[in-house]
C-alpha cells in the first residue's frame, strides 16, 4: 500500500505505507489520512531532522551486518534472494522533508490520504 503526500508547494511524494507510518508516528500523525498545517510544519521539520541526526549517529550494528552476511554467504551467493540493500532513514525521509521545507516557504499545507 502506498501513501501520497500532496502540497501546492511541491510535487507529490509517494512512499510505502510502512515507511510513511514510522515517519508520521515520530510527529504524532496517523498514516491513513492527515494534514500538516502551516503552524505544524516547522515542528515536524525539527523532529524529522533530529531523527535523521540520531540515525546517522547510530549506524547499522555489526550484529545485523553479520546476520545478513550469514544469510547470503561469504561471497554474497544466494540463488534464491537478492542481496539485502538497506536504505537509511535519512534517504527515506528526504523527499518528504524537502516537501515540508517548500510548503513552509510558500505557507502551504501538506496532506495525505484525502
Amino acid at each position: 500500500m502506498l501513501v501520497t503526500f500532496k502540497s501546492k508547494a511541491a510535487a507529490d511524494v509517494v512512499m510505502y505505507k510502512d515507511h510513511a507510518r514510522r515517519i508520521l508516528e515520530l510527529v504524532g500523525k496517523e498514516v491513513e489520512k492527515g494534514v500538516f498545517t502551516t503552524e505544524q510544519i516547522s515542528g515536524a521539520i525539527e523532529t524529522l531532522e533530529s531523527e535523521v541526526r540520531q540515525s546517522k549517529a547510530h549506524p547499522v550494528s555489526e550484529d545485523v551486518r553479520h546476520d545478513i552476511e550469514l544469510h547470503h554467504g561469504a561471497q554474497g551467493d544466494d540463488h534464491e534472494h537478492e542481496p539485502s540493500q538497506s536504505v537509511s532513514f535519512s534517504t527515506r525521509v528526504y523527499p518528504l522533508l524537502e516537501m515540508l521545507r517548500a510548503a513552509q516557504r510558500e505557507r502551504q499545507v501538506v496532506a495525505w490520504g484525502i
